[in-house]
């Protein structure tokens, strides 16, 4: 089923400030529903959930594949939510491509430089993950493998860099956005689910990220979060995303009137 042309320009036009939340992976059709209407009641017209899943260890869950895009495509049939999902390879992109709204090209696919010519010669929106091994300048090189391709339709994401720091899964390396705005001019994202690694830090640095001045946030939320099938300690249930948000927007509405 093709989906709707979305563009950068309509989501920008529409809302100042941009919410992606949603499961790490699709499990079920009942746990995406579920998310899809809770994230639609607080006004949140974006859900990412992974049908394809990069996972460290091959004994890790992997994903759904075609039968969680499905699942995801229901979810916005019957709510209108825009679906951001991950693809994995050149293989599976023509499949992806088919049902969702943003492609995601993750971390570990940063520096996939045959996937980002791929998606450089489609006409929709590409969210990119900072790779964990990269430097800004190599995050910025990857951005331009997509746009030479002539598709400038892109979100940059910030995601935590590995450090010798260990007190959290990854170093949210802060600073990055106001560096990125400086040098593209695309929106700059942060997802801070990934660097906090485990649930209670999100919000603190979600409200970092706002003030650093990010154009929107990609947060982890499950139903369920201790059952979860990947990132279970660092996904939000409902109630952490419902305050998470309020504390945002009551922040960005505190900067936005100095």
């Amino acid at each position: 089923m093709m989906m709707p042309d979305l563009t950068i320009e309509d989501i920008f036009s529409r809302e100042k400030f941009i919410f992606i939340a949603g499961p790490c992976a699709v499990e079920s059709e009942e746990q995406v529903l579920d998310t899809a209407r809770f994230l639609k009641s607080l006004g949140v017209n974006f859900m990412r959930g992974g049908a394809y899943k990069p996972r460290t260890s091959p004994r890790s869950f992997q994903g759904l594949k075609e039968e969680g895009l499905k699942i995801l495509a229901k979810a916005k049939d019957e709510t209108g939510i825009n679906i951001i999902t991950e693809v994995m390879d050149s293989d599976n992109l023509s499949t992806v491509t088919k049902y969702a709204d943003i492609l995601q090209i993750g971390s570990r696919n940063c520096q996939n430089f045959s996937l980002l010519r791929r998606v450089g010669e489609l006409n929709k929106p590409v969210l990119i993950k900072r790779g964990f091994g990269n430097t800004v300048d190599e995050f910025v090189q990857a951005s331009e493998y997509i746009s030479n391709g002539g598709n400038n339709q892109i979100i940059m994401v910030e995601r935590g860099i590995r450090t010798f720091e260990s007190s959290t899964r990854f170093t949210l390396d802060i600073s990055a956005v106001p560096v990125l705005k400086e040098r593209v001019p695309y929106p700059i994202f942060v997802d801070p689910s990934h660097p906090a690694g485990l649930a209670r830090y999100v919000e603190p640095l979600s409200l970092a990220s706002v003030g650093a001045g990010a154009d929107g946030l990609m947060i982890e939320v499950h139903p369920d979060p201790q059952n979860a099938l990947s990132d279970s300690k660092q996904q939000l249930n409902f109630e952490q995303f419902r305050l998470l948000f309020d504390r945002v927007n009551a922040l960005r509405d505190t900067i936005s009137k100095f």
